[in-house]
């Protein structure tokens, strides 16, 4: 009888893994519709691009090891493009996603796959537009859960809820875009709020009525999924009353940090959990703006939730949380980061290069350079850029993918620089002379070759008294946060400071204004990978570089070869085209 019940135990045993084996092998398949939709926020209607018809758009649920595929379909009017930001997409980066980086835009009417690896990201990430400002609107959620048979590094939470922070403007962004890098100006478009899962909030007009509940049942913890879709602000959060435990950032599991706020930069993913241990009652969810810049306006506008508790009460508000930091609270977003730690356990271990094979040194800047006439709209009648190491990317023609993989000279340069063109104090309060302030507009990649550990020193400036942070993103890797700080960066005291035992893993890192951040990452993925600040105003003025990860020995090491439907490209992107025009040419866009 025992020797039965062993049988009948192992062929329950062998079930289930060929459960899991087929699960793990059946791939995913997702539809998304672009088209517009028409949407009522702060009075005011306006018509949009979505996808799904949904603002923010669907989420994604998928476990570590999923392969899925995405078809889109474009029902709009522009042509765009989908990443899939912070998957790491191994020797794929044809699904990638940044247009005239990795690919051409799907053209309206017309559509195209990507294919999507979760190989060992596990937790949050996020998906949207990389095509001009697009992402404003399109935009959503990816939820990796662990693979089967693998559980949380903490306990089973009893329940999740996802939580994306998105930008929301009364007036057709693309347009005024378009009107911006046209004229050069820097009035930078301004949101009207900010949202919390598509929604303002109580403090914002017209709004109440649809401000976000979100039940919670006395005693239990939940698991929150923090995105911060915003265009183009970083943000703080928190929970009236409750304690914030940090466990996730960008898909990567810290040592539990326990905090009553958050601070989080465009473009990354947090994980945290809430116990609902408080007096049963409502209680606000509050996301606000962190803008350490001078001499530009901004949306200093409050987005709020309501943390409901289930059962019967009697409240006349939600309650207020005590302490909220001030929009210039540099000191508050500064602890919050230096606290992240990574996990780096016997299951979920780290590699941190220790030698370092490739060493960049990158400054980060805004720039004033001159137009003919001083017809620009930008200060003194200039245009303004931004660069990396004071060269302001342009994208090419058509994709660099494109040209690398085929070969097609002419399209880019190989000779982005190691370290910048001169070196001066960089945080000081009068670079605003031409020999400061003015950048060479060019299309400059950096190649690295296959396996090489490469460490970037990010130093921000204050050229034009532009100093504030940088949400530096890079695709196709995550890097090692292994330093920062204020001030510029000194070869012999700084790396005192580099932790190199447990440094927070992340594919988005905060350079602090008018300071510095090292990072390391080994070059194990071959492609071409953008690397670019996540503010868009920035990116859109040539804040950006490309890296080009030569092939390794193995066709394991190696590029795949491109899928048979890749959009064509049909059109000179506009920035492109704006540098490469005469003045007449340009009166005429």
């Amino acid at each position: 009888m025992k020797n039965i019940a062993v049988r009948v135990l192992l062929l329950i045993s062998l079930v289930i893994q060929c459960i899991i084996a087929q699960a793990l092998a059946t791939p995913k398949y997702y539809d998304f519709v672009l088209k517009e939709s028409n949407f009522t926020r702060l009075c005011n209607t306006k018509s949009m691009l979505t996808v799904n018809g949904s603002f923010p758009g669907p989420t994604i649920y998928v476990n570590t090891g999923d392969t899925i595929y995405v078809n889109v379909h474009n029902e709009g009017n522009y042509g765009f493009t989908i990443h899939w930001h912070g998957v790491m997409q191994p020797r794929n980066p044809w699904s990638d996603g940044p247009e005239y980086i990795t690919q051409c835009p799907v053209d309206p009417g017309t559509y195209f796959t990507y294919q999507v690896e979760f190989t060992t990201e596990e937790g949050t990430l996020w998906w949207h537009a990389h095509s001009d400002w697009t992402r404003s609107s399109i935009h959503g959620a990816i939820v990796i859960k662990p693979a089967p048979g693998k559980t949380y590094p903490f306990p089973e939470p009893d329940g999740e809820e996802v939580i994306v922070f998105s930008s929301w403007y009364n007036k057709d962004v693309n347009s005024m875009v378009d009107y911006i890098l046209k004229t050069g100006t820097d009035k930078s478009l301004i949101s009207n709020a900010y949202t919390i899962n598509g929604q303002p909030g109580d403090f914002k007009e017209c709004s109440k009525e649809s401000t976000i509940r979100m039940k919670f049942e006395y005693g239990k913890t939940y698991l929150l999924r923090l995105v911060n879709a915003v265009m183009n602000r970083d943000l703080f959060f928190m929970i009236a009353g409750h304690n914030l435990t940090v466990v996730g950032w960008d898909a990567g599991y810290v040592k539990p940090v326990t905090t009553d706020y958050i601070f989080i930069s465009t473009g990354q993913t947090l994980d945290i959990l809430v116990t609902a241990n408080q007096k049963p009652g409502e209680y606000y969810m509050i996301a606000t703006p962190y803008y350490d810049a001078v001499g530009t306006d901004f949306d200093n506008s409050t987005a709020s939730a309501i943390f409901q508790y289930t059962g019967n009460y009697t409240q006349k508000a939600p309650y207020f949380p005590v302490f909220v930091p001030d929009y210039a609270d540099m000191a508050s977003a500064r602890a919050f980061v230096e606290r992240l730690r990574s996990l780096a356990s016997e299951e979920h271990p780290i590699e941190v290069p220790m030698e370092v094979d490739t060493r960049i040194f990158i400054t980060v800047s805004a720039n004033l350079n001159p137009c003919p006439n001083d017809s620009c709209a930008g200060p003194d009648g200039y245009r303004v850029l931004a660069s990396l190491n004071n060269i302001s990317f342009v994208n090419p023609a058509i994709d660099i993918l494109e040209a690398y993989y085929r070969n097609i000279s002419g399209i880019y340069k190989t000779d982005f620089p190691d370290i910048p063109p001169v070196f001066f104090n960089f945080t000081a309060d009068d670079l605003t002379t031409s020999n400061y302030t003015h950048t060479e507009q060019a299309t400059k990649v950096k190649v690295l070759n296959y396996n090489e550990s490469v460490e970037i020193i990010f130093q921000g400036t204050n050229v034009i008294y532009g100093g504030e942070d940088h949400p530096m993103h890079l695709h196709g890797f995550k890097f090692y946060l292994i330093g920062s700080g204020v001030g510029i960066y000194k070869n012999d005291t700084s790396t005192l400071s580099y932790n190199l035992v447990d440094p927070p893993r992340a594919n988005t890192i905060v350079v602090p204004k008018n300071g510095w951040a090292t990072v390391r990452f080994r070059a194990d993925n071959p492609g071409v990978w953008l690397m670019h600040c996540h503010f868009e105003r920035h990116f859109s003025w040539g804040m950006d570089t490309v890296f080009i990860v030569k092939n390794g020995d193995t066709a394991d090491t190696s590029v795949m070869g491109p899928p048979a439907n890749m959009p064509p490209c049909k059109y000179t992107p506009l920035l492109h085209y704006v540098f490469n025009s005469t003045e007449d040419e340009l009166a005429n866009i």
